[in-house]
Formats: C-alpha cells, structure tokens, sequence
C-alpha cells in the first residue's frame, strides 16, 4: 500500500524555524515527484513547493521563496521541507503528496499519493 507520513509540525513563534519530513511506505519515492500542499482554516489548499524526480528542479510559491527550502534524500525515502523566518500566515495544515507525471506542479489533481497533513501553527 502506497502511503506518505509527514511529521516534523509544531507550534513555534514568528520568525522560527521548522523542518517537514514527508516519508513514503510501500513504494520507492525516488521515483515520484513531490509537492508540498498547505490549507488553512476556511481557505482552500494551495501549493507550496515541488521538487522533481532528480531533485534537479524544485518550485515555490511566492510568498515563500527565499524562506523555505524543499529537499530529498531517496536514501533514506524522504523528502523535506525547510521553513524559516516563518509568519504567522504559515500557519496551516501541511501535506505532501507524490506524482509520477504532470504538466503543472501547483495543480493538486496532478498527484497520485496524499500524506495525512502535519500541523504548523506560528504564533507569539
């Protein structure tokens, strides 16, 4: 069974850090894309960031370019997700999800695997 896990979530003031994990189960991530989705309360979910298949392209949603980071390690089946400077606008259940193929990254039907969500909440 294809399954993602995303951990590394918590509460943690503006201008901390956090770093997502989004680890996979019952296939080889090495072969998949993956993006990095959030949704807020009462907003919808939107992307923020997407690494490729040889990590030799990766994508950000404006707001956080040059904050967040997104990485993999196909070694150890992960991928992760670096967030710095964090504001409270962050805030928002996190989700990872993987693709085989697609046209555009930011497109959540695109993908094929959804992990569960980790929460982050940035607050003083």
């Amino acid at each position: 069974q294809l399954q993602l896990v995303e951990s590394g979530g918590g509460l943690v003031q503006p201008g901390g850090s956090l770093r997502l994990s989004c680890a996979a189960s019952g296939f080889t991530l090495a072969h998949y894309a993956i993006g990095w989705f959030r949704q807020a309360p009462g907003k919808e979910r939107e992307e923020v960031s997407y690494i490729s298949i040889s990590g030799s392209r990766t994508n950000y949603e404006d707001s956080v370019k040059g904050r967040f980071t997104i990485s993999r390690d196909d070694a150890k089946n992960t991928v992760y997700l670096q967030m710095n400077s964090l504001k409270t606008e962050d805030s928002a259940i996190y989700y990872c999800a993987a693709r085989l193929y697609g046209r555009d990254w930011y497109n959540p039907l695109e993908y094929d695997c959804w992990g569960q969500g980790t929460q982050v909440t940035v607050s003083s």
